[in-house]
């Protein structure tokens, strides 16, 4: 189903997405121990991530877990060779497409688009490997992109008995400024900490938890509380971006693989807090008395500043404009769950103050997606095991 606005001024319509593409390098060289693409691996994979970025044609790609550019730059160039020969085939001689048929097939090509890519300051020797991140972007960006990793203050959590610091996010968080229409939009990319343990090694480098012969129940479940911990404070560093980006007046898309589920407590420090309904039956901050209540005027006041600073799902959206909810973006152990997102900002939101436009259609690649149990499962190792995700935005000219 596609959903489209009827206005009066002119709308740009470009379509955003995230692609986790797993472990994207070049052949024979090792990224994890033990772990590396033979030159016929390393082909099968790129040729399936050609299929994929062709199908996606989108404008602005935000990818997670490039170990090198090169490898990117190849992907791309070949989607691009691929492209123009379905082109060949696909469009009306002379290149006059005026059906809307004509013009959704066609592949517009990367030649001029602007790619940049923020490699890991975590990444290391071969076998001890740490990905970055990119943004692709056909229409160019405004400015440099900015890299967050080492954070110029620590982050000091405070609590009662103990505390938590963090230094540096585990993966580079990406900014950059693009333009989309007559606007100009803060595209935000990011690969929060995994939900993997994060064990304690001795010193010869071992985590004793590792040693499934020996299994450590308690030991594992704090290695998964201390990677959660972890998530939730790169989710806040994520979060002081885009509040400063709002609070700046522009407009923000935050994507990437946030390594956990919509009602998750780290997506809902990114996404902000939903408001209450009504803040008049509640007892004021500084109460004195069981009457002393916000007023009807404070009331709209909160809810107008929580909702400034909200980020939106596109799948959610999606799901509430199309009536479908079989939106999934990775499998594991049986279970189906959406843990890469677009995120966008009130200003895609047709009815906010201050809107650009809003998100007509939600799409997402995940039919290569098992938990290996399928016996014509395809072999994760060199497809992806994230599914794709692109939301079509309408964009009102100024």
């Amino acid at each position: 189903m596609r959903i489209f606005m009827h206005r009066c001024l002119p709308m740009t319509e470009l379509r955003i997405a995230s692609f986790n593409v797993k472990n994207l390098i070049g052949p024979n060289k090792e990224y994890y121990q033990f772990q590396e693409y033979s030159d016929e691996e390393h082909a099968w994979k790129e040729d399936w991530l050609v299929d994929q970025v062709m199908t996606l044609n989108a404008d602005v790609i935000g990818f997670q877990e490039i170990f090198e550019q090169d490898a990117l730059d190849a992907v791309i160039a070949e989607s691009d060779r691929r492209g123009a020969a379905l082109n060949a085939v696909s469009q009306p001689e002379g290149g006059k497409a005026r059906r809307a048929i004509f013009r959704n097939i066609k592949y517009k090509g990367y030649g001029k688009a602007a790619l940049a890519f923020a490699p890991n300051l975590n990444d290391g020797d071969p076998g001890h490997r740490r990905p970055g991140v990119a943004i692709l972007s056909r229409t160019g960006f405004v400015g440099t992109p900015e890299i967050i990793q080492d954070l110029d203050e620590p982050l000091e959590i405070s609590l009662d008995g103990g505390g938590f610091r963090l230094d540096r996010v585990s993966r580079p968080i990406l900014k950059a400024r693009v333009p989309m229409g007559d606007h100009v939009v803060t595209v935000i990319t990011c690969h929060l900490k995994s939900k993997l343990g994060e064990f304690e090694r001795d010193e010869n480098g071992v985590a004793p938890e590792a040693d499934l012969t020996q299994y450590d129940a308690l030991g594992r479940a704090l290695g998964a509380a201390r990677a959660a911990m972890r998530r939730m404070a790169e989710a806040w560093v994520l979060r002081r971006e885009i509040v400063k980006e709002l609070q700046a007046g522009n407009p923000v898309i935050a994507l990437g693989d946030f390594n956990d589920g919509e009602h998750s407590v780290s997506t809902e420090i990114i996404t902000g807090e939903a408001p209450f309904k009504n803040y008049s039956w509640m007892l004021r901050h500084d109460a004195t008395s069981n009457r002393d209540r916000y007023t009807d005027a404070e009331n709209t006041s909160i809810r107008a500043a929580i909702e400034a600073v909200k980020m939106q799902s596109a799948e959610k959206l999606f799901v509430q404009k199309s009536m479908r909810d079989m939106v999934y973006t990775a499998a594991f152990g049986g279970t189906y769950e959406s843990i890469d997102q677009i995120f966008l900002s009130p200003h895609f939101l047709p009815d906010s103050p201050g809107s650009i436009g809003e998100m007509v259609y939600f799409s997402v690649l995940n039919d290569h997606l098992t938990d290996g149990a399928h016996p014509e499962a395809p072999y994760n190792k060199l497809a992806s095991d994230h599914g794709q995700i692109m939301a079509t935005l309408h964009l009102t000219g100024e």
